[in-house]
């Protein structure tokens, strides 16, 4: 795999000036929303994010709970998340420290009991029970060892949604019926 095309050190350069002065700036909002789909199916879904117009994702309730599975479930989209975060993090370090990749694997799994979102049992919890992720990489040597070492304590330690998962998160929820 051939060293990063770019040079994130003068991309970011501007970025971490203007958040030093508007510290107000380097706050950001991830918005999804429903992308109207189809009420009268229960078992999908229609989202689209406020940051790719234009795309809309679907998802589905997995087969586990009745779903066909033609779709990714929500389940998936979470680790896919997790996925897509370590993987980009690994790569903007990697050209950071100007390590050459020559391979990335990463993987995720989730784990859940359905008996409890099926409300089967009091006892059993509602929700991922463990995710298990998988990193694998190869750097070209470059007889510095412990820069490899750096690389993934460093993806580790700046993966946004890994540490969010990690340290949770407060989520709050506004419920609203209206009657019609």
């Amino acid at each position: 795999m051939p060293a990063s095309t770019v040079n994130l050190r003068e991309l970011q350069t501007p970025i971490k000036a203007r958040y030093r002065e508007h510290p107000e700036e380097a706050r950001i909002e991830c918005v999804a929303r429903s992308a109207g789909s189809d009420l009268a199916d229960p078992l999908h879904c229609e989202v689209t994010l406020d940051s790719a117009p234009g795309l809309t994702l679907r998802s589905g309730a997995h087969p586990g709970v009745g779903g066909k599975g033609d779709v990714p479930c929500s389940g998936d989209l979470l680790v896919a998340a997790l996925l897509a975060c370590q993987e980009t993090t690994i790569r903007m370090v990697a050209a950071a420290m100007g390590i050459e990749l020559e391979a990335i694997e990463v993987s995720a799994t989730a784990t859940a009991d359905l008996r409890g979102t099926l409300a089967m049992a009091r006892e059993v919890p509602v929700g991922l029970t463990g995710i298990d992720c998988r990193v694998r990489v190869t750097v070209r040597d470059d007889g510095r060892g412990e820069r490899a070492q750096r690389l993934l304590e460093n993806a580790e330690k700046y993966c946004i949604v890994l540490n969010t998962l990690r340290n949770g998160v407060a989520v709050t929820t506004d419920f609203q019926v209206k009657s019609v």
